[in-house]
Order: C-alpha cells, then sequence, then structure tokens
C-alpha cells in the first residue's frame, strides 16, 4: 500500500520536481548521509523518478512530432509566399 501512495505521489509531479528530488536522492547517497537501507529506498524511490520522467519526456516527444506534422514546413510556407511576392 505504501509502494502505491508513493507511485500516485509521483504521478502527480513535474518534470522539474521529479528532477530536483533525483538530484537529492544522489546527493544523499554520494555523501553517504544514510544508512544503507535506507540508500536502497531512495535507489529504488530515484528509479521510479527516472521512469516518471522517461514517461514525461516521451509524451512530450510525441507532442512535438505532433505539431510538427500539423506544421508546414519551411519550403512550403516559402512555395506558398513566392505566388504574393511575384504578383
Amino acid at each position: 500500500m505504501t509502494e502505491r501512495k508513493t507511485r500516485d505521489e509521483l504521478t502527480k509531479l513535474t518534470f522539474e520536481q521529479a528532477i530536483g528530488q533525483l538530484k537529492e536522492i544522489v546527493g544523499k547517497i554520494e555523501q553517504g548521509e544514510i544508512p544503507l537501507q535506507d540508500s536502497l529506498e531512495q535507489y529504488e524511490k530515484g528509479m521510479a523518478l527516472i521512469k516518471h520522467c522517461r514517461g514525461i519526456l516521451q509524451k512530450a516527444e510525441k507532442r512535438i512530432e505532433k505539431i510538427s506534422k500539423e506544421e508546414p514546413s519551411e519550403s512550403e510556407q516559402d512555395d506558398d509566399a513566392e505566388p504574393l511576392l511575384r504578383g
């Protein structure tokens, strides 16, 4: 149940918030500020944060691809503008 709660909390984080938490986790683990068991728990949380961030990035990439397909390319825009310039 705790794992489910943690996962739900992670899904509410923005990309920037998740990255911030990842930085904190990495800093604590690298500095040896926490006991081994806590390090393992933080590592697991870090992996969940990474998965969450990847998901956000994949959604953003798909959105960009969709927008790019909807927008005319520069060459198409130039072709459309040429008759106006000549006329």
